[in-house]
């Protein structure tokens, strides 16, 4: 066997120096360098701001029907269209699902995937992944913040493979907020949904219904957008890429990549017209790498009035959020003091990680222009407040005291090793069975120690949580009084005794409901978890489950059984090789 090493490792290890790839001009209209680092593959140019933003369709009811099929996209203008995945029939991504709380939904979910666009991409040393893959490849639908019954949860394992289908019950028994869907299929996550399988699911109530003369005074229908953002590299003939490195053979898992190329809702660089008035932007990083910082071009304030699982008890002022993957935001920009053809970009200036940095990449800085036009929008202000007063929703609560602490660790051998280095969470392997088990009904800290100097967005299926707080770590000292046993070996020492300074609590925008956090590197960062009970729930959450269960046969053996959910890292290239974790609530 030949060696093959991640990239992370292979810089560790030789010291390469990057050059700068991109430049951003004064306009931040994205442009491109003459000096381009050699050890990094670059899209060919594109002229931006030259498509029209896509609004994703929507559909609702309590029965619907979705399949995942290849089909053929056009990202950009000057470049045909090409291979690609989508939903329920639409060319890349899917279609926005809107549902209301206390109304179930029954989802048929079928696979129609053939050849996959990224087959030659595929690496089968990873685990679950084989080479019918690449012609077959298994889909598994995941309702990203869902309180979902364990066999509708989208697991790894309950894959089902082409000409399969699957029946998801979605009880929609929790608070309105910003769900979405994607892929979760063991060992091929990331090539998945970098293709293109993912799409928003908007659960609403009472209070913000989406429409016209809501009680809350938000911006409704045509002034209410989504913003699935990405970021990809493209390949000189315009095929979507996920390789970022000739250094990396094609076929092996590189560990992740900035692209150099923003995509919003399936365009390159596109242009929005938007009304002289207020719009509410429901905005998710559904790429697979970066985290961004994302601003206005010219420094505006907008205001963020929710996370993932709903409002905030008001509106928070600011020029800028940090975005991970998988992490979600709603936020109202104003454009009533813009003259008719007046223009801001939404950009990004947050770099890459040190070692991606080292290669040459540098930050992805543009997504979107958006342009007034003449006509007048919606005329009404941000609201002072958007819980706990009439005709709003309850204020968030407290924080509750947690009766168990628990520390979990995020982790990368950093040697050059055959087979090839891993992203880990304490220290094991997907299918290890040393996992997590909380007690339904039970509330717990959970200390997620990063010992790594990366950030990675923490995901807990089926629960959510509030951020308590971030405080920096000693890591060296850390690793020196607990040295780090070789993978496979369970390894979650807490982190008392070597904080390196005081707690700082969740940035303002960031403190509403949520299920993906962003842990900085050499940080502890703690979260507040309570783990409902099964008489809560109305389904039991640790009840035994296999494609057998189900209205139809999967892509896995029907002997085999699964219990429980995962929690992972959302940078999709570590979830898939391994930083992902089976974990249980028992009784």
């Amino acid at each position: 066997m030949s060696q093959r090493f991640t990239r992370r490792a292979l810089f560790r290890a030789i010291g390469l120096a990057g050059t700068s790839a991109a430049l951003v001009s004064a306009t931040h209209t994205p442009t491109r360098s003459e000096l381009r680092s050699p050890l990094i593959f670059h899209s060919p140019p594109m002229t931006p701001f030259v498509d029209e933003l896509p609004r994703p369709r929507v559909i609702s009811g309590t029965t619907l029907s979705l399949d995942a099929a290849v089909h053929r996209h056009q990202f950009h203008r000057d470049f045909d269209a090409v291979p690609s995945l989508g939903f329920g029939g639409d060319h890349y991504l899917g279609p926005t699902i809107e549902c209301h709380v206390g109304e179930a939904l029954t989802l048929n979910f079928t696979n129609r995937l053939e050849r996959h666009p990224l087959a030659d991409d595929m690496d089968t040393s990873i685990h679950g992944v084989t080479e019918d893959h690449r012609l077959a490849p298994p889909s598994s639908l995941h309702l990203h913040g869902g309180v979902t019954p364990p066999g509708s949860d989208g697991h790894p394992l309950l894959a089902i493979a082409p000409g399969r289908s699957i029946t998801h019950h979605f009880p929609n028994e929790q608070h309105a907020g910003h769900l979405w869907y994607h892929d979760h299929a063991m060992g091929i996550t990331r090539l998945n949904v970098y293709a293109g399988l993912a799409g928003q699911y908007f659960l609403r109530d009472e209070f913000d219904t989406g429409r016209e003369g809501n009680p809350l005074g938000l911006p409704a229908e045509e002034y209410e957008m989504p913003l699935i953002l990405q970021e990809k590299i493209f390949t000189a003939d315009g095929y979507q890429s996920v390789r970022s490195t000739p250094i990396v053979p094609q076929g092996s898992w590189e560990g992740g990549a900035v692209g150099d190329v923003g995509v919003v809702n399936g365009k390159v660089w596109p242009r929005m017209n938007v009304a002289r008035g207020l719009y509410r932007f429901r905005i998710i990083n559904a790429g697979s790498y970066s985290v961004w910082n994302l601003h206005f071009s010219n420094g505006m304030h907008c205001a963020v009035i929710g996370n993932e699982h709903g409002l905030l008890d008001a509106p928070v002022r600011t020029t800028s959020f940090r975005l991970s993957p998988g992490e979600r935001i709603d936020v109202l920009v104003d454009f009533t003091g813009f003259r008719e053809g007046d223009a801001v970009e939404l950009i990004n200036d947050e770099q890459p990680p040190f070692q991606a940095a080292m290669l040459g990449e540098v930050a992805m800085p543009v997504f979107c222009r958006f342009i007034a036009d003449s006509r007048r929008g919606f005329t009404g202000t941000v609201p002072n407040s958007l819980r706990g007063g009439a005709r709003q929703p309850s204020a968030l609560p407290p924080l509750e005291v947690p009766t168990v602490v628990r520390t979990v660790t995020v982790s990368q051998p950093y040697a050059l090793r055959l087979p090839p280095a891993i992203m880990s969470l304490n220290n094991l392997r997907f299918d290890s069975t040393d996992i997590e088990m909380p007690r339904q009904g039970t509330v717990e800290q959970w200390d997620i120690v990063n010992i790594t100097p990366d950030p990675h967005p923490i995901h807990l299926h089926l629960v959510m949580f509030r951020i308590l707080g971030r405080a920096p770590l000693k890591t060296l000292e850390y690793q020196a009084a607990h040295p780090q046993p070789p993978i496979g070996y369970k390894w979650t020492p807490a982190a008392d005794g070597f904080l390196g300074g005081p707690m700082i609590g969740p940035a303002p925008w960031e403190s509403g409901g949520k299920d993906t956090v962003r842990i900085d590197g050499g940080t502890v960062t703690r979260i507040i978890v309570r783990f409902p009970t099964a008489e809560e729930l109305g389904f039991d959450p640790d009840a035994l489950f296999s494609p057998a269960a189900t209205a139809h046969s999967g892509h896995y053996p029907a002997a085999q059984q699964i219990q429980g959910y995962v929690w992972h890292c959302h940078i999709l290239d570590h979830e898939d090789h391994d930083m992902m974790l089976k974990y249980r609530t028992v009784r």
